[in-house]
């Protein structure tokens, strides 16, 4: 894609002096996929490229041609810099030279590439951030080794258990519908916030990440929630009125037909404050069951309306999978696992008949909850949870268990906090298996583990002996990442 010449389209850059370079620099170049995702041909894959999921992607207003002239949105940075834009109208994901994330401008395509391969441009991303912000150097030959190829997922659509949609006051219409009349009703919608507004919801009536049934699902509730004698009227994030505000819908399996399971139920979250969270600091079932089954690696999850589960379950039993591997245990039961930022306590308890003990630590007391309940309905004892805030942890955090000889960090997006990362250099324990679901946050956590922080006095002691990026999310920009240390 190529700048628009300035007499036809602006740069809608938010730097005016970003506007004035981009009329003078060479034209931006922009990579256009010809279908949403397709497997690189550097990949071994059994699985064939998807096929378009419906009549409307097949469209032109869907598929990029060269030189046509598109509003993009710049999301992220990806391999060499270039940005990973968005087409404003679509959704439609283009590599774009000389973006930087927030940014909103107008391109042109200018090249397109039947093969381009999104799970290549994530391992990309993956190896930059490795190399420049976790300091590790790819010109040592050992460094093959270390990085590995990802896995991509062969699931392309319908793979996601779990979606929450909103409801809204204000429908976001896409530029080509605008003209469409709709009265104070049909102006509600109920779906996903367009990007950039709080406040704008762009109406779903068919989701292609959730199952078949959950579609089912939420096209019945599309269907009858506008009816006037219902008196259901959405939230409105300004005013703060209004009853509705999130439609969670959550796929399980029947543990003994292995069949879909499907939770319908209404929940009453109770918060003493406004805002527009899903998740009350009470919750009451108001309607249907509290819970819903599902498996992984041969255990039986029990998960409730609010908890935290892999939302690809498919892909997680590849994941952990991955993270059996890299724990190298070896099975006779004298192993101790220290499980960081557990959640439902599911990588602990995939691992705890083959170790001596499981101690898990997790700052949600509801997850915590969960986990306890998950390991007496597997019949495991030898796993313990604790509730605790692990960006917090005291002087005497290490009294609470023996000394491990392997580490689970499973930490959000914003990664470590220092106070941890201190800890577990002054641990030593033997390995240390990062997963993570921000490879920005997760290099400069390596970083630290392994080089050290000179300016605050902190000595790194730990190697990088493997990392495996696992595309668990298609469609869209994030990846998970499973990495090896030992201690030097």
């Amino acid at each position: 894609m190529a700048a628009a010449p300035a007499g036809g389209v602006r740069l809608l850059h938010p730097r005016p002096w970003l506007r004035n370079l981009g009329r003078r620099a060479r034209p931006l170049s922009i990579l256009a996929a010809s279908s949403p995702i397709q497997h690189s041909e550097e990949l071994t894959t059994t699985s064939a490229p998807p096929k378009p999921p419906n009549k409307d992607k097949n469209s032109p207003s869907y598929y990029p041609k060269r030189g046509q002239t598109l509003e993009l949105v710049c999301e992220s940075l990806a391999f060499k810099g270039k940005g990973l834009c968005k087409v404003a109208d679509t959704g439609f994901v283009v590599m774009c030279d000389r973006a930087l994330p927030g940014e909103k401008f107008i391109g042109r395509v200018t090249r397109k590439k039947d093969n381009y391969a999104e799970v290549r441009a994530k391992e990309e991303q993956v190896h930059e951030l490795i190399v420049h912000v976790g300091k590790f150097s790819d010109k040592e030959s050992e460094y093959d080794g270390i990085m590995k190829p990802i896995v991509p997922c062969d699931i392309q659509f319908h793979y996601r258990n779990k979606m929450e949609f909103s409801f809204g006051t204000k429908k976001w219409v896409p530029a080509e519908l605008l003209g469409q009349e709709c009265d104070e009703t049909n102006g509600y919608a109920l779906g996903l916030h367009a990007p950039g507004f709080y406040d704008k919801v762009l109406n779903i009536d068919n989701c292609l990440l959730q199952s078949d049934p959950a579609n089912k699902v939420l096209a019945a509730i599309q269907d009858s929630w506008r009816d006037p004698e219902l008196g259901l009227s959405p939230y409105d994030v300004h005013s703060h009125r209004g009853f509705l505000k999130h439609l969670m819908l959550r796929t399980g399996r029947n543990i003994e037909t292995g069949q879909p399971e499907l939770m319908v139920s209404v929940m009453n979250n109770v918060n003493t404050s406004v805002g527009n969270t899903s998740v009350g600091e009470e919750e009451y079932t108001l309607f249907g069951k509290s819970t819903i089954m599902e498996s992984l690696r041969g255990l039986k999850f029990q998960i409730s309306a609010n908890s935290f589960f892999q939302t690809n379950t498919h892909q997680a039993e590849i994941l952990y999978k991955l993270i059996e591997d890299c724990a190298c245990l070896k099975g006779d039961g004298s192993e101790i696992v220290l499980d960081l930022f557990c959640g439902t306590g599911t990588i602990g308890l995939t691992l705890a008949k083959r170790v001596r003990h499981v101690y898990g630590f997790e700052i949600v007391d509801q997850a915590v909850s969960d986990a306890r309940r998950n390991a007496n309905l597997n019949g495991i004892s030898n796993a313990t949870f604790v509730q605790g805030d692990l960006n917090k942890i005291g002087e005497n955090f290490g009294e609470y268990f023996p000394k491990p000889d392997l580490v689970i960090t499973d930490p959000n997006r914003p990664g470590m906090h220092i106070k941890l990362i201190k800890f577990l250099l002054k641990l030593k324990a033997a390995r240390i298996i990062y997963v993570s679901c921000n490879p920005a946050t997760c290099a400069r956590d390596l970083d630290y583990l392994c080089h050290g922080l000179p300016e605050q006095n902190i000595t790194g002691c730990y190697k990088l002996k493997s990392i495996q990026p696992v595309d668990m999310f298609p469609h869209t920009p994030h990846i998970e990442c499973v990495c090896l240390l030992e201690l030097c």
